[in-house]
Order: C-alpha cells, then structure tokens, then sequence
C-alpha cells in the first residue's frame, strides 16, 4: 500500500496510522508553573532527545498548550519519566482542568522541589530533567505554511535519578524502572521491562 497522507483510503484506514507507526514514543510529562505559580503537570504524545552534548530535550504541543506557553513565559520546564507504576497518575494528569487547579492534586502525585529551576518534578518518578528553554519553533508545512503546532527544546541543566536503579557497573537499569511508551492510537501504550545488547562492527 502506498497513500499520500492526506488522502488515504479511509475506507481501509479510517484511523490515521502515523503514530502507530513511529513507536514507541517516549512520553513527555511535563512539568511547568503558571504565572501564579500554580503546578502544572501534562503528558505529550511527542517528546525525545535531541542531543547530547550539550544534553537537550524537546516537546511538541499542537496548540499552545498549557505546558508549552508556561515553559515559554518562564522558560523553563521539567520532564518526568513515565513508569509502568505510575501509568495511571500518568494518564489522569491529562485531564483537562480549570484554570489554576494542579494536575499533580488531581493526579495524587506528590510535587517535590527542583533544584536549579522554578518548576516541581513528580517526586515518585525515578528521573527527572530540569530544562532551561533554548529554542522554540512554530512549525510550517511543506509549503511554508504555519501550522498551529509548537516545538520547545530545552537543554538539560540537572538529572535527578533514584540511585535504586544504578548498577555496579555505573549503568542505569532502564529496565528495572520500566519506563512506558505511547505505541500507537489514543489508548495504546508499551513498557520496557527488557533490554538486549548488540556489539557494533566499529
């Protein structure tokens, strides 16, 4: 099969398959404060690394979202890994609230302080990236056009990361922590609980 996205057989595919397609995705839970300083807590179908060195994080918002006009304002964020443990509080902060009520209250996540940025981390997440804004883009379509979807990077100023999970070796067990993924459609998620190893040819 061989479709142009905007004119796929709906017939065969009534649900557009991109996000199925390019999976898994980690989860970009997003923590930001309003201009009054209340918490707030979202999770992002489109998130990863961008680089490491210097180490950077980014995000997508379709629309400018919560998440994405606080890190802007304030230009600065936190990003909390998403585990199987905590999937639940996970999906319940994607709630869409009033206006200055916390996700983390709504969720029952505990916030806990930040050291070098504003914004609170999810105490219970094993990692967390304190991110100072460095980049933000509008992005176009082929044609040049704008879209109504927002990219943030944010370059990576502190890690918090529960000891639990660092191996004799110096290795994080990603494993152990059991990260989860978005894997497809609205309601389709993974979890990584195994890892294997290849040995480069260079």
């Amino acid at each position: 099969m061989f479709y142009e996205p905007s004119a796929r057989d709906r017939a065969r595919l009534p649900h557009d398959p991109f996000k199925a397609m390019i999976a898994p995705r980690p989860i970009g839970w997003i923590s930001t404060l309003d201009a009054d300083g209340t918490p707030n807590l979202a999770p992002y179908s489109f998130f990863n690394a961008v680089s490491d060195n210097p180490p950077t994080v980014m995000f997508s918002s379709a629309g400018m979202k919560d998440s994405a006009s606080h890190a802007l304002d304030r230009g600065e964020f936190v990003w909390n890994l998403a585990t199987f443990d905590l999937r639940e509080a996970m999906n319940q902060s994607s709630a869409t609230l009033g206006r200055g009520e916390s996700e983390f209250a709504f969720a029952g996540l505990e916030p806990a302080a930040s050291r070098l940025v504003a914004p609170p981390r999810v105490a219970a997440s094993p990692v967390a990236l304190e991110c100072v804004v460095t980049q933000t883009l509008q992005l176009t379509d082929a044609a040049g056009r704008s879209t109504e979807h927002h990219l943030v990077l944010g370059q990576v100023v502190g890690v918090h990361l529960d000891e639990r999970f660092i191996l004799e070796d110096g290795r994080v067990d990603t494993a152990a922590m059991r990260p989860i993924a978005r894997s497809g459609y609205r309601d389709e998620y993974s979890v990584v609980d195994a890892v294997f190893h290849l040995t480069r040819p260079d």
